[in-house]
């Protein structure tokens, strides 16, 4: 079966010219809350987002962009809008990318609009990405919440890689020296969640979102209504 075609630069432009806005008049305290999700490759990341997307209803993903081929049942516009290099660097040059990196020799790229629109609306956005978009994101919106996924040890992340059957030795070589570099940028983050056991440590990342909504500042822009009845600034 063949892989999906990516979009073409005429398809590429034509969203991003259908949602143009800006976050530069975006409220750094918008109605929805964004979460950002960072990880080395074979931490675990998109498994776990996954299941807190299915256990979290209220929780939306924020679908990036990407010049890397396809893997296994990813389908183009759920995991990833999977586009050529030269549409990529089209969206680039007509700001349409909120932040954008190269990671692994792919580059990879969030919606401006998307984001801008989905948070206004009050929604409340994942976005899966790699440390570099994270810090990047963290600049634009201050009030952004930033988890890094760690593997429990180095050897575990190796077995991971190794177990997941996708890439060559070489590649899984790469992988574990960026992942070195990756993890130092921990510090960086909000909250760290360690995933060394499936179960744990998607309990760890629900209790981020729920401490996230339960702070005074979101409580008092969703909760409106109550504060006021209750004369509360």
């Amino acid at each position: 079966m063949n892989p999906p075609a990516p979009d073409s630069a005429s398809d590429t432009a034509a969203r991003a010219a259908s949602c143009a806005t800006s976050s530069a008049g975006l409220p750094a305290a918008s109605p929805g809350n964004l979460f950002v999700v960072a990880a080395p490759s074979g931490a675990g990341k998109s498994s776990l987002v996954r299941a807190l997307l299915q256990q979290d209803l209220g929780l939306a993903l924020s679908v990036s962009h990407t010049t890397r081929a396809p893997r296994g049942q990813e389908r183009p516009g759920c995991e990833y809008h999977f586009v050529d290099r030269e549409s990529f660097q089209e969206m680039v040059a007509q700001g349409a990318f909120l932040e954008w990196a190269e990671v692994h020799g792919n580059l990879y790229g969030t919606s401006r609009p998307a984001i801008d629109l989905r948070l206004a609306a009050g929604e409340d956005i994942v976005l899966e990405i790699d440390w570099q978009g994270a810090v990047q994101i963290k600049r634009l919106f201050p009030g952004a919440v930033l988890v890094f996924i760690l593997p429990p040890s180095w050897d575990e992340l190796r077995r991971r890689l190794t177990g997941r059957g996708e890439d060559p030795p070489a590649v899984i070589e790469t992988r574990m020296a960026n992942a070195r570099e990756e993890v130092a940028q921990a510090r960086h983050f909000d909250f760290v969640v360690v995933n060394a056991d499936f179960e744990p440590a998607l309990a760890d990342l629900r209790g981020v979102v729920q401490a996230q909504r339960l702070k005074y500042a979101v409580q008092r822009r969703s909760k409106a209504a109550v504060f006021q009845a209750l004369d509360l600034d």
